[in-house]
């Protein structure tokens, strides 16, 4: 009789009792791959300028943020999010070497220090980002 490692006790109690009446059964013999369908979220810009430009204020910038603004980019590549950072020299997390700024700058996102620049300010009109142009950086104006 081959013993089994069962994941709980109710388990072994229901596998035990098949087996003290004779019952062939077969314990976790395979595995079923499937998929988790996607959750819906939602996001919240903080500021929408009258350009069109979306402004995120970041003070720290978690994993889970980083990760919901990628797709978001990725789902709607036609809006304009830019971040506005607290502090450019923190690290996107505790031990990396990353800074948010250059999170930004990798995944075409404009970035800036502290406030708004003018620039984005003045921007007219809705600009399609693109993802391939790499025109990011600090702007000061």
């Amino acid at each position: 009789m081959k013993k089994f490692l069962f994941r709980s006790k109710f388990e072994s109690t229901v596998c035990d009792d098949l087996t003290k009446r004779h019952v062939d059964f077969l314990y976790e013999p395979f595995k079923i791959n499937f998929i988790v369908p996607s959750i819906e979220r939602h996001y919240l810009p903080d500021l929408v300028l009258p350009n069109g430009i979306i402004i995120e204020l970041k003070g720290r910038f978690f994993s889970d943020d980083r990760k919901k603004h990628l797709l978001i980019q990725d789902q709607y590549p036609d809006l304009d999010i830019r971040f506005v950072f607290q502090n450019l020299n923190l690290a996107i997390a505790p031990k990396a070497k990353t800074t948010v700024s250059q999170w930004c700058d990798k995944n075409s996102f404009k970035w800036a220090d502290k406030i708004i620049p003018k620039a984005w300010i003045k921007e007219s009109g809705r600009r399609k980002k693109r993802r391939q142009q790499k025109t990011n950086g600090q702007d000061r104006s």
